[in-house]
């Protein structure tokens, strides 16, 4: 009785596996016969078919097809979105760098100005033209 129920099982597991694998297999890799054949031979002849898709028409040298899901990723499995995430921090940081170095170098101009006055107007007329020119990047910013 043991023996019958074992047997039963395993042809049930080999035809479903087969068939299974013949469903998900691209029609263009099958061997022997079209695909629709090959399901059609594996419903008729159950354990024979199977026998002879795994040792016929199933491709060489190739694993069950995978199904690819094209379900949505979120935010923190997409790789694209992450690499965009780094590329927005980096300039993020870049900016704030920025920022400060202009800050700093704003607050060393007005601190030379403010100790040396306006009696010198030949030096005063030369850091003059040397800031206006230095000022061109804060002027790109405001536009």
């Amino acid at each position: 009785m043991l023996l019958r129920v074992v047997v039963a099982v395993a042809v049930l597991v080999v035809f479903v596996y087969g068939l299974i694998d013949v469903i998900r297999t691209d029609s263009r890799q099958t061997k022997g016969i079209s695909k629709p054949a090959w399901i059609v031979v594996q419903i008729v002849l159950p354990v024979i078919g199977a026998v002879l898709w795994f040792l016929i028409g199933r491709p060489r040298d190739t694993a069950p097809a995978r199904t690819s899901y094209s379900h949505t990723l979120a935010p923190d499995d997409d790789p694209d979105f992450l690499r965009n995430l780094e590329i927005r921090r980096r300039n993020q940081a870049e900016a704030d760098r920025l920022k400060k170095l202009k800050a700093e170098l704003d607050a060393k101009e007005r601190k030379v100005d403010g100790g040396k006055g306006t009696s010198d107007t030949t030096h005063g007329s030369e850091s003059g033209e040397a800031r206006g020119s230095g000022d061109t990047q804060g002027t790109d910013e405001v536009k």
